[in-house]
Formats: C-alpha cells, sequence, structure tokens
C-alpha cells in the first residue's frame, strides 16, 4: 500500500512542473511522454479533431503560460505595494478565462476538464483556434493571426483591437517564430 502511495505521488509530481527544456518541442514531448501524461498524443490528438497545427498549439501554450500547469496574471497593487486582484481569470496552461473555459465545457461536453491538465488545456486551445478561423476566417495554420485572437477574443480581433499595440503584435511574433522552430524540430525527432 505505502509503495502504490509513493509510486501514484512521483506520477503526480512529474504532472506538476512545467518541463525543463520548453524550447524544443521534441524535449518537452520526451520529458512527458508517460501512459497517462503524453504531451505528445493529446497535441496530436488535438490537432486531429481541430486542424490546428500542433507547433502552433505548443507555442500558444508556450507564449501563454511558459508551460507552467498554475499559471495566472500578475496582481495589481493597491498603494503600489500590497498585493491585491488578479489583472483577470485567466489560469493554467492555455490561461483560459473562467467564461470562455466554461463555455468550451458547454460546447464540447468535457465538463471535467482542468486548465491544469495539460491534454485538457490543448485541446482547449484546438478548439479556440478553430472558432477563430470559423468566425473570423483565419487560416488554422496562421500562428500570428491565431495568436491575436486568442489573446483578444474574437470579437477584439475581428475590430483591429491589435493594431497600434505593438506589444501584442511583437508577442504574437514571437509566438509565430516558436510554431516555426517546433514544427522544424518535429520534423527531425527521434
Amino acid at each position: 500500500m505505502r509503495i502504490a502511495f509513493i509510486v501514484a505521488l512521483l506520477l503526480l509530481a512529474g504532472c506538476a512542473t512545467a518541463p525543463r527544456e520548453t524550447r524544443n518541442a521534441c524535449a518537452i514531448f520526451e520529458q512527458r511522454d508517460g501512459w497517462f501524461n503524453n504531451w505528445q498524443r493529446a497535441a496530436e490528438h488535438a490537432e486531429r479533431q481541430y486542424g490546428v497545427p500542433v507547433p502552433i498549439l505548443m507555442a500558444t501554450i508556450y507564449t501563454e503560460s511558459g508551460f507552467r500547469p498554475n499559471a495566472r496574471p500578475p496582481r495589481t497593487k493597491l498603494f503600489g505595494f500590497i498585493p491585491w486582484k488578479r489583472q483577470s481569470t485567466a489560469y493554467g496552461f492555455s490561461q483560459a478565462l473562467n467564461g470562455t473555459w466554461s463555455q468550451y465545457k458547454r460546447e464540447t461536453g468535457h465538463w471535467m476538464a482542468r486548465r491544469t491538465k495539460f491534454s485538457d488545456a490543448i485541446h482547449f486551445v484546438a478548439w479556440y483556434h478553430n472558432q477563430s478561423s470559423k468566425k473570423n476566417g483565419i487560416a488554422r495554420n496562421d500562428a500570428y493571426n491565431l495568436y491575436l485572437a486568442y489573446y483578444l477574443g474574437d470579437g477584439g480581433y475581428a475590430k483591429g483591437a491589435w493594431r497600434g499595440n505593438a506589444q501584442l503584435q511583437r508577442a504574437a511574433q514571437r509566438s509565430a517564430n516558436i510554431a516555426r522552430a517546433y514544427a522544424k524540430q518535429l520534423r527531425s525527432c527521434d
């Protein structure tokens, strides 16, 4: 009984941290290739279901959370030094907002999905990018514009809220560059 408990703790410990090497897609998948926690299998399943390439899905998560399962936006400061409320309800690998996460669960029937579980988060990202493709006509392989729509929401993207926002455009370009690097790496994985 004690050995089973220790094994379970070790399995769960691997789920609760970001991979050590996050700039190499092959290394990420090598670090998370367990029976119950296989990131490559989850990413490929999301790609098959929604048609968004794995490198774009992975780059979105890298840009949003750095593959940290419990990522949250920083707290604002009251009087400049007292930690106060967070800027948004974004949480987990995907940094999905509470309302959008609830909508995802309703529309997909994944009622038990958790933002801190990679397979659920990458499925969410693929679902969201697919919605952006349908609503805004963004190609499913356009990492730059998919990221803009992901960050702003489909309505904000449609209004062009990213125009004049150099910081957001740099983040979208960084996500697109990471997606290209991941695609190149994945072609040469052993």
